[in-house]
């Protein structure tokens, strides 16, 4: 029986066989150093016990079996339970696989709405805060406004201008009042120049353009009306669009423009001593309700005017294409040579 497992390879029979060989040498080193005999004993007892344990596995191994077998790992199958689905199971194990040491976990940060960017692109923190030909930022503190596309200036950074606190960057300012006359002759502030009609405001600052004595120094315009809500912004933005057509692209002749934050009605309670005369005249007052309709009636076919093209412009435009055409048939003939 015993020579049966020799010739099987069988591990029963190496291990006899190993543990002689190793007690023999063993035996001999004792001699040399006995003091040593005891822990050589005991390195003696792991090395035989990890043999055997080694060895255990193989012992319903096929001899023509190759030893070093390389079998392929198999994943740990998830049981699903009962409220779970597959795609349940490995969403988690993902998050489980992927979740940092610690306990730290990542959260998503909110994102900013376009009205959140408006806003902060809005505030005076340096952005969009250079003038309209972008030479410069604005001499005058700004805050948001009702209308995104103009800058609003309040009623203390008009009266602080009024007192004469930026003469070092400012040469000259114009306050343009864009209320209806009745309104203006009631209380305005003081200085201001009354331009209810946009032809007054092209023959007065684009017919001729108005410059600083000092070209180190600004010109600045303040619009306004009861409220700056429709007739000052309007008017504001008539002037740059004008100024925009006369000049080449960024250059304006007036690249700085402000609207009066809350228009008359919230300058003349907080500054009396700064209009004259020292009242307040709403536009829908009970006496000039005839008046009002007459300028009412009269804006509304200036606009109308307005929007129809001039005739030198028709002119200008035919000539441009004129010209377009004819650089494209000249272009057509160099390449083909």
């Amino acid at each position: 029986m015993l020579s049966e497992m020799k010739d099987l390879g069988s591990p029963i029979a190496v291990t006899g066989s190993h543990a002689q060989r190793v007690s023999g040498s063993l035996s001999g080193s004792a001699e040399l150093f006995p003091d040593e005999q005891e822990e050589m004993e005991v390195s003696r007892e792991v090395s035989t016990v990890a043999y055997v344990s080694m060895n255990r596995s193989r012992l319903y191994r096929s001899p023509s079996m190759p030893e070093n077998l390389n079998r392929p790992v198999l994943k740990r199958i998830v049981k699903c339970q009962d409220n779970e689905t597959p795609v349940k199971v490995k969403r988690r194990c993902s998050r489980a696989h992927n979740e940092p040491e610690g306990g730290v976990t990542l959260k998503k940060t909110a994102s900013l709405s376009n009205m959140d960017i408006i806003k902060i692109l809005d505030q005076d923190n340096g952005l969009r805060q250079l003038i309209g030909d972008f030479s410069k930022v604005y001499a005058l503190p700004t805050v948001t406004g009702q209308h995104q596309d103009l800058r609003y200036i309040t009623p203390e950074t008009v009266a602080a201008l009024l007192s004469g606190q930026f003469q070092s960057l400012i040469d000259k300012f114009y306050i343009l009042d864009c209320r209806y006359p009745y309104e203006y002759k009631g209380g305005h502030i003081k200085g201001a120049v009354n331009f209810h009609r946009q032809e007054d405001i092209f023959e007065f600052f684009l017919k001729k353009p108005l410059l600083p004595s000092v070209p180190q120094k600004r010109l600045i315009l303040v619009f306004h009306c009861e409220f700056s809500s429709e007739r000052g912004p309007k008017m504001c933005r008539y002037l740059r669009e004008e100024d925009r057509a006369m000049n080449e692209y960024p250059a304006l002749h007036y690249p700085e423009l402000y609207v009066l934050k809350g228009g008359y009605k919230e300058f003349f309670p907080e500054y009396k001593d700064l209009c004259e005369p020292q009242s307040y005249c709403p536009m829908h007052h009970q006496d000039f309700k005839a008046e009002l309709m007459k300028f009412r009636t009269k804006s509304k076919s200036w606009n109308v005017e307005r929007r129809k093209p001039p005739k030198q412009h028709l002119e200008w435009k035919l000539l441009k294409r004129a010209l377009s055409s004819r650089i494209k048939l000249w272009l057509l003939k160099m390449a083909r040579l």
